[in-house]
């Protein structure tokens, strides 16, 4: 296998670019009749076939089985055996369920199927055109070796990377590779130059493009996993699998919580034996029930729900999330890679200037919809009140093979067929009040020079249906402007033909420069009229770019670019504000990625860094990860190096979001800690290494996932801090008992505590998940990723805050009914339906405390009564289902034998109406408290500053 990847990497590391048809049949042992059977048998056993092999993942059974072997897990599975063994079968079965649901729940979140692959093989042609033996055959795409002789046609996809040796008008869809939708000339003809990109070298093809137009001969180079569309799904399939750093902070909470709990219940078993000197057995129950009561067991459960409704709420702003986890990873993210074309940009290009002689035009409307206007200082121009607009327009739309459709069953915008840079040339033609069809009718094409890079120009021949001046015929050209200025000898002014002086080529050109200095694409028109004075010869088929294009008239410049989307700029600033960079990574050109860049605001600076993929080849990790720290544009990149650029990005300390489109983003969508396709022009491939899928392409949809995503974050730490709060109202029952020596009989349950952690707080805490961002989320940093969810400021409001105030009434609650049945004169009940009472009173009086708190925790800081006490619907239908719940367990016979509870009287009723008061009262006196001490430390750094 090494020898065969050794033999392909040779064939195209050597140059073979720049060889003759001659020296290329001879690098790779074929000739212009093909290979022979025995060649070809003797190739497929030292390259192997041309396929993409799959590599196999890890079976999901397995995923599905780590789920349940976690600490977590394995202490609630031990818990469950030994609860069934001391004869709580409730109980063990309820810890049982909730680990599986755990299990289930985790699987749900962390499994992705890797269908990238699969969908690679679906881009992939059946079937390829050979010569072999000198006969052409069509043949099995797979059965393809170096060395074929491979033909293809517009319309076919290409099977293997090949250099063409022959060509007729060839373009080439390259945009698997490079992302740009563009057709690519190219060309047979050796080519001399360093420092071209293989997808840059106009005479190389490659596997999963597609020829736009035109034909071709070419022999095959690599085939299957040594071509370039191969690196990519060796890429996509041989990346690790990382875990999201929601995944990674849950686990470390699992085992912080799961260390608290063991550590709790062996403290306890401890302090049951030798203090309280409890049997052993009833001692391990005891302690087994603390373990439980500290234990979140709803906390996996609630907080994959919490992702989903977030899901939910993102599919509504056009951003489909596939994978839950990356819903809060959006909200850490500091860098953001984006594509330009589409995402950034329209993707519709479209002329925004005209310059003729003497004035300078602007074009009004954006995209491929006929719909603006011309205007000459505020005025607006027409091509029937303008002789030298009319000539423009109408050369430039007639020199061009594109066309617009319009919206129809299959898009409800227009749509283009044929090049973006030619198609925008018939809309600003229409914008004019040309008809350009009926144009089209009265000067048809009779011939056409199709454009090739060395001479950056293509011309169009006419009939004409009135002649002018005896002329039956007229060319036009329109090409790169300093090309066809030098054909020029005159220019059209005024509608009349004027000699050409160089301070008018001087002008032409200062006009162009200006324009390409602010990464505007410029076209020059001209035209010539073929008079019987030509001496041309009859056959349009002698018609040669050397014969035609020369003597023209030059008629004006046609600017045009791929506009930013309008929304962008916004999103853009909203993003640096947030303090979250924005690099652009593009298969287009320099100067027009940077100049798109200034005009949304990713750079600030005046000379930002841009690197090409040339440059960045040459370039070592230590160097790259220099560029990365400044302002900087990628621009011609492959496919590797985008990926290349997020590995950087990662080893430098940052999250990684990244856009993409294209087969070529794919390595990098699948690399990044959050990948984003397009969804309207974005591929399969791209679609399945994604995790979030853009349904509308734009880049600021990014921005408000993020922000949903931060705002994720904060109500996961929110309902966090409010399933904690109950733990230490469930722990200090349990202290009591063993601290008095049993004199307090025990106050709850271990069922009572799984009431509370798997059953009334269950809603309320969903509820809280689905709190909208709060005021000021996009105007802090990202989150560090040394920052955890369980924090010094979230343990203490959790366990000596929320956590005392309500153990205080819980244990109040506990001895209120001992009171109304003539306690202290009395012991407190030990059993009976007092102790039933009281211990059913303890319940439910920390049910009643976190009605308090789960209206607290909406906030951190801000009052619940300012952003309406009522205006979380989930909330309130949560506080609605938990009353309801205790309720139930209270007065429902079968329920009341499961959590040992009874019935209780109106008294009981008003003590546990009024607790969640005082719980919310008193966080609302500490917040206001806080607010106040935050505006004077505001006021006193304002102070310190100047």
């Amino acid at each position: 296998m090494e020898e065969k990847v050794q033999i392909a990497k040779e064939n195209m590391d050597e140059k073979i670019f720049k060889l003759t048809t001659k020296d290329v049949y001879k690098k790779l042992n074929t000739r212009e009749e093909g290979l022979t059977l025995q060649e070809v048998q003797a190739n497929r056993e030292k390259y192997g076939k041309n396929a993409i092999t799959e590599k196999k993942g890890k079976p999901a059974i397995l995923v599905l089985m780590s789920n349940f072997v976690s600490l977590m897990a394995l202490l609630l599975w031990a818990g469950g055996i030994i609860a069934i063994v001391a004869d709580m079968v409730e109980l063990g079965v309820a810890i049982f369920l909730v680990n599986i649901i755990n299990g289930v729940f985790s699987f749900w979140q962390e499994h992705r199927a890797g269908k990238a692959t699969e969908a690679l093989k679906k881009m992939l042609p059946s079937y390829a055109r050979v010569i072999r033996d000198n006969q052409e055959q069509q043949i099995l795409a797979e059965d393809l070796v170096p060395g074929d002789i491979m033909l293809v046609e517009e319309g076919d996809k290409i099977s293997a990377d090949a250099r063409v040796i022959a060509s007729s008008d060839l373009q080439v869809n390259q945009s698997t590779l490079t992302g740009e939708s563009n057709p690519v000339r190219k060309t047979h003809d050796p080519i001399m130059r360093d420092g071209l990109s293989k997808s840059e070298t106009p005479n190389l093809i490659f596997t999963g493009s597609s020829v736009a137009s035109g034909t071709a001969k070419a022999v095959v180079v690599s085939i299957g996993m040594e071509t370039e569309f191969g690196k990519i799904a060796n890429l996509t399939q041989t990346m690790k699998e990382e875990l999201s750093p929601l995944q990674k902070e849950l686990n470390l909470l699992t085992k912080q919580i799961s260390m608290i709990a063991l550590s709790m219940g062996i403290i306890f078993f401890i302090t049951a034996i030798f203090f309280v000197k409890e049997p052993i057995a009833e001692a391990f129950i005891f302690s087994l029930g603390m373990v439980v009561a500290f234990i979140p067991e709803g906390l996996l459960p609630t907080v994959t729900l919490s992702l989903a409704m977030a899901v939910q709420r993102m599919a509504k702003e056009n951003a489909l999330v596939k994978r839950l986890s990356a819903v809060e990873t959006l909200g850490c993210t500091t860098v953001i890679c984006s594509d330009k074309t589409g995402t950034l940009t329209q993707n519709e290009m479209t002329v925004n200037n005209l310059w003729l002689p003497g004035k300078e035009l602007k074009v009004t409307g954006l995209g491929y919809a006929p719909v603006g206007k011309i205007l000459y200082e505020n005025k607006e121009l027409y091509a029937e009140n303008d002789e030298d607009l009319k000539i423009l327009l109408t050369a430039a739309s007639l020199c061009s093979n594109a066309r617009i459709v319009p919206p129809n069953d299959e898009s409800d915008r227009y749509t283009v067929l044929g090049d973006p840079t030619e198609a925008c040339l018939g809309v600003v033609a229409q914008k004019a009040g040309i008809d350009t069809i009926n144009q089209i009718n009265l000067t048809p094409r009779i011939r056409e020079l199709p454009f090739d890079s060395r001479r950056k120009r293509m011309s169009t021949i006419h009939n004409l249906s009135t002649p002018i001046g005896g002329c039956e015929r007229i060319a036009y050209i329109k090409g790169a402007p300093k090309e066809v200025l030098e054909l020029c000898t005159s220019i059209n002014k005024n509608g009349d033909k004027q000699e050409l002086s160089d301070s008018q080529r001087n002008e032409i050109m200062e006009a162009n420069d200006r324009y390409a200095r602010n990464g505007l694409r410029v076209l020059a028109v001209a035209y010539r009229h073929l008079t019987k004075e030509c001496n041309l010869p009859k056959s349009l088929s002698s018609y040669t770019p050397e014969l035609i294009e020369q003597d023209m008239t030059f008629v004006g410049l046609v600017v045009m670019a791929d506009p930013p989307r309008p929304e962008v700029k916004d999103a853009v600033e909203l993003c640096h504000r947030a303090k979250i960079r924005i690099i652009m990574i593009t298969g287009d050109y320099g100067l027009t990625a940077e100049s798109i860049a200034k005009r949304i605001g990713i750079v600030e600076s005046n000379h930002p860094r841009i690197v090409s993929g040339v440059e960045l080849e040459k370039m070592s990790d230590d160097d790259l990860k220099k560029v990365l720290k400044d302002e900087v544009i990628f621009a011609r990149v492959a496919p590797e190096q985008k990926y290349r650029i997020v590995c950087n990005l990662q080893e430098l300390g940052h999250i990684v979001a990244v856009t993409g489109d294209g087969v070529n983003d794919s390595p990098a969508l699948k690399k990044a800690d959050i990948g984003v396709a397009m969804g309207i022009s974005g591929t399969d491939v791209a679609k399945e290494a994604a995790d979030m899928i853009l349904t509308d392409d734009n880049f600021a949809s990014i921005v408000k996932a993020i922000e949903e995503g931060r705002a994720v974050y904060s109500n996961i730490r929110k309902f966090l801090l409010y399933i904690l709060n109950s733990n230490t109202p469930e722990a200090v029952p349990s202290a009591a008992f063993l601290l008095s020596k049993g004199n307090i009989p025990l106050p709850l349950t271990v069922m009572q505590i799984l009431a509370i952690d798997l059953g009334t707080d269950m809603l309320p805490a969903l509820g809280l998940g689905a709190e909208l961002p709060e005021k000021g989320v996009m105007e802090k940093p990202p989150r560090s990723r040394t920052e955890i969810l369980m924090n010094k400021k979230t343990v203490i409001k959790a366990f000596l805050w929320y956590g005392l105030l309500e153990s205080v009434i819980a244990m109040g609650a506990y001895f209120f009914v001992n009171i109304l049945n003539g306690w202290p004169n009395v012991p407190l009940a030990s059993s009976g339906i007092v102790y039933k009472q009281a211990t059913t009173m303890t319940l439910a009086s920390i049910v009643f405390c976190q009605i308090g708190a789960v209206l607290n925790c909406r906030t951190e800081n801000e009052s619940v009564f300012k952003i309406g006490i009522v205006a979380n619907k989930k909330i309130v239908t949560g506080i609605v289902f938990e009353v309801l719940l205790i309720s139930a367990i209270i007065y429902i016979p079968f329920l009341q034998n499961i959590f040992n509870t009874v019935a209780i009287g109106f008294k009981e009723w008003i003590y546990l109406i009024v607790l969640p008061f005082p719980i919310l009262l008193l966080e609302e006196g500490r917040k206001a408290i806080s607010r106040k001490l935050s505006r004077v430390k505001k006021v006193n750094d304002k102070r310190l500053v100047i």
